[in-house]
């Protein structure tokens, strides 16, 4: 079973409407605040972007459904702040009484975020593992598309795309696997492919056009061999 935000491909939510997405950055003053926070908090170096994204994805679904973009950040933020013991949940019900924490001087300064915006975090790695497939190897995505490590866990594959056909375009070298590394159990890199597929393949012949491809960047543990 997907999780409520694994939403690729999913009907009845309407079409896009692109005017939205070129609406201003921050619609509202409390948004830049929420980022700013985030980035201030992810500084402190107690979890790292994949534990990050699957605070959001664990979010109660009735709660995800109905929040809006930051609001989904703030709660996954709360989440992490009681979840590596850096606040209570007390605590985070009366902020102006916190005393001051020894990871306070770690948090991200505001004459260091255009810095920290502008650094790619970087997620490549040197392994002396040899890539198993090459470009226009054909592959299958396994099925089902869940974390194979913990169970209910983070994972970069979409259902959308379990159990699909798909050709290799590019290897990217070795990167750390998401999976792993979102549940703290280590970055265990391994290959990471860029993957092409059929539109017809992961949409069925009737909601697609034969002239669409998609490309999705997916890690050597997510594919099975076709021979």
């Amino acid at each position: 079973m997907t999780r409520i935000h694994d939403m690729g491909g999913r009907f009845g939510h309407g079409p896009v409407k692109p005017s939205t997405l070129r609406s201003p950055k921050f619609e509202e003053p409390w948004h830049a605040r929420a980022l700013a926070l985030t980035l201030a908090a992810g500084a402190l170096g107690r979890w790292n972007q994949d534990s990050s994204r699957h605070s959001r994805e664990r979010l109660p679904p009735n709660d995800y459904a109905r929040f809006s973009y930051y609001e989904k950040w703030l709660a996954a933020l709360a989440e992490l702040l009681v979840q590596r013991n850096i606040v209570s949940k007390d605590e985070l019900s009366a902020p102006e009484s916190l005393p001051q924490q020894p990871l306070d001087g770690n948090a991200l300064k505001g004459p260091e975020v255009a810095g920290a915006l502008a650094k790619i975090e970087p997620t490549a790695r040197k392994t002396g593992h040899q890539p198993r497939f090459r470009a226009g190897r054909l592959v299958r995505t396994r099925r089902p598309s869940g974390n194979m490590l913990v169970s209910g866990g983070h994972t970069r594959l979409p259902a959308y795309a379990a159990g699909c056909l798909g050709t290799v375009v590019r290897c990217h070298g070795s990167h750390v696997l998401p999976d792993s590394n979102a549940h703290f159990r280590g970055e265990a890199p391994e290959p990471l492919y860029a993957v092409s597929f059929e539109s017809s393949e992961l949409w069925g012949n009737s909601n697609s056009s034969s002239n669409d491809e998609i490309v999705l960047d997916l890690w050597e543990s997510y594919l099975i061999p076709t021979d």
